[in-house]
């Protein structure tokens, strides 16, 4: 698994991501602080990793491109030894990557004389009604 990056921590934990970023930084939480397979006693280790530690000094300093680092280093080591973990936050790291990415590129633009309708600019639209018959 490809380490996170520290760059795309920061944009999330500051919230540079509005809402999405901030349901994303709860469930990075959730992630780290749920229990490992080292705690459950399924390996047996000198010292459990967590992150627990970093992920709080983060949120306290979320523009800190150093502690993000420090997340992003300790993240890829309890990947490294609990595989649930590691599914976990690869599945994260594929729903972050395709926040920050935008999975795809957007471009709205509106030229030339008057619109005769509603105009919408964004993306991924579905369910829209201008109080016209619904299609199914």
């Amino acid at each position: 698994m490809d380490p996170i990056s520290a760059g795309l921590l920061v944009a999330i934990a500051t919230g540079a991501a509005g809402e999405a970023g901030r349901q994303l930084w709860a469930g990075l939480g959730g992630l780290v602080t749920r229990r490992t397979a080292i705690e459950a006693g399924e390996r047996e280790t000198s010292a459990t990793i967590t992150g627990s530690a970093e992920l709080a000094s983060l949120n306290e300093a979320p523009d800190d491109l150093e502690r993000a680092q420090a997340l992003s280093n300790i993240l890829a080591r309890r990947a490294q030894v609990d595989e649930a973990f590691r599914a976990g936050l690869m599945q994260w790291h594929q729903q972050a990557q395709a926040l920050r990415t935008g999975d795809g590129e957007t471009t709205n633009a509106i030229s030339g004389g008057t619109q005769n309708g509603p105009i919408l600019q964004g993306r991924d639209f579905s369910g829209i009604n201008f109080n016209g018959p619904s299609q199914k």
